[in-house]
């Protein structure tokens, strides 16, 4: 045993000896072994596949006895406008019903096979962690598919063959089954992932509600959209980044595989002291016995800070973006701003208003304060779930709405001076805390897609969850309370100045 494991180690030298492009098809080649093993042997098992299969057949069926209904409802109402958006909505749902059953056949990838004490010898073969992880989860991805394309298939034509001679745009008919697709790779990946991370199909089946659930959740959103036509253009960006975290998932699935873990790993359980303990010593940082706040600044903060690099190019490269997509987005939507019944007498007395409002009540820093320091907050708690897209997307929203409102002020005519000094003031301090806060939360939520070499994924996101603390607590709190100070106290004089001369 212990030397079949010797062989999965990285160090094979076939990567190294044939090209790259030899290797990725020897890979898939080897995969594709342990796909077609899995695949024969779910289609063997009756008692899952008949269950799935009788279900798929059954609800299109029962989906086109209710759109039937639906359909007489409407016309019998008058609102058979209602129709063309109702149609397109339910081959969707029929497409995600199999996939949520079929989920179970991915869940018990790898912790079934150990269950049923066929894993070892599974392991103990030559294929490398990838091969072996790749080919169990395209044989989890094969049973759901064809069960939702079958469904979707009898659905449709139902509807085709049917009263409701319905006859669908092929670009419609694509986008709901590629949309049907995604979801579902989402589905399986994430599932991939629990089975390979978890010693039990019970903790398996209690772990899926984090994936069955949001995925329900976008099922709703996308069901809003799809009866909105003049918004379908909308699923085609969901779909991209779906496709975004199935390459996540496969790319955190392949790293954090690993079947020694796996075959040494016999019950779960939460260590409340250790997570705590490595927390607290990544918060704390290498200071030694002698804490003094300096050493702990130059010794633990400011490194962290600096690996944030790469992190911050990526949160700055989404900030331009999205400045300039509002700048852009301006151009479809012109507000006449010039219009408006306002001038520089009015603005300087509401500036003048709002500064002395501010000297004589504190609470306005505050308020100012706690604005900035929840949005970041929230960015971080959304970038844990999201692989950090959430928080990118937060952090992006303003930058946004400022590059559409300044693109305006041009359009109009108007002279950008005053809304622009109405920003940098404050901004200067407040714009490099959103982009380390941001890179922070990149960091915290990708962290387990790639977690360095020899380090478990869970010791990995404590470290990170102690350097974003720490961050949070020793730079971007500061920076925000300063920003905030600056916004009120400040700002107003500076546009006042400028308006006035």
């Amino acid at each position: 045993m212990t030397g079949a494991l010797d062989r999965t180690a990285p160090a094979l030298p076939r990567a190294e000896i044939v090209p790259a492009r030899r290797a990725i098809r020897q890979t898939l080649s080897n995969a594709l072994i342990v796909t077609r093993r899995e695949v024969r042997d779910s289609l063997r098992d009756w008692r899952i596949m008949a269950p799935i299969f009788m279900l798929t057949l059954i609800f299109p069926l029962l989906a086109n006895g209710m759109t039937e209904m639906f359909t007489e409802f409407f016309e019998t109402n008058g609102a058979d406008d209602l129709l063309p958006a109702l149609l397109p909505l339910m081959p969707m749902i029929v497409g995600f019903f199999p996939v949520s059953i079929s989920l179970v056949i991915a869940l018990e990838t790898f912790v079934g096979e150990k269950e049923r004490l066929s894993l070892e010898p599974l392991l103990s073969t030559p294929l490398t962690n990838t091969e072996l992880y790749l080919g169990k989860s395209f044989a989890a991805m094969l049973p759901p598919l064809m069960a939702s394309y079958t469904g979707m298939t009898i659905y449709i034509l139902g509807l085709v063959w049917g009263e409701q001679q319905w006859r669908p745009e092929p670009l419609l008919v694509a986008q709901i089954v590629l949309l049907t697709t995604v979801q579902a790779l989402v589905m399986v990946t994430g599932a991939v992932v629990v089975s390979s991370q978890t010693t039990s199909t019970r903790a398996a089946n209690l772990l899926a509600s984090f994936i069955i659930i949001p995925v329900s959740m976008l099922v709703m959103l996308e069901s809003v959209i799809m009866v909105q036509p003049h918004r379908r253009y909308l699923l085609w960006y969901i779909m991209l980044g779906l496709l975004v975290t199935v390459v996540l998932l496969i790319r955190m699935g392949a790293r954090i595989f690993n079947r020694e873990e796996l075959l040494g790993r016999s019950l779960d359980q939460i260590n409340l002291r250790y997570a705590f303990r490595t927390t607290w010593e990544q918060f704390r940082g290498p200071v030694g016995d002698r804490f003094t706040l300096w050493r702990w600044y130059r010794l633990s903060v400011f490194p962290a800070v600096a690996a944030l690099r790469t992190g911050a190019v990526a949160v700055l490269i989404c900030i331009v973006a999205a400045f300039a997509g509002g700048w852009i987005a301006a151009g479809h939507w012109a507000i006449p701003l010039d219009q408006f019944e306002a001038n520089d007498e009015t603005l300087i007395a509401n500036l003048q208003s709002w500064f002395e409002l501010g000297q004589d009540n504190p609470q306005l820093i505050a308020l100012a304060i706690a604005q900035n320091a929840r949005v970041l907050l929230v960015a971080t708690l959304l970038a844990i779930f999201t692989f950090g897209v959430l928080a990118l997307i937060l952090v992006m929203l303003p930058f946004g709405v400022l590059g559409f409102t300044l693109a305006q002020v041009t359009a109009s005519g108007l002279s950008p001076l005053p809304f622009f000094m109405a920003v940098v003031p404050h901004g200067l301090i407040e714009i490099p805390a959103v982009l380390i806060a941001g890179a922070a939360a990149l960091r915290l939520g990708s962290i387990v897609t790639r977690p360095p070499d020899g380090v478990p994924v869970g010791t990995a996101w404590l470290r990170a969850l102690g350097d974003t603390l720490k961050i949070g607590l020793g730079v971007v709190l500061p920076l925000i309370v300063l920003a905030g100070v600056l916004e009120v106290s400040l700002t107003p004089r500076v546009v006042e100045f400028v308006l006035t001369h």
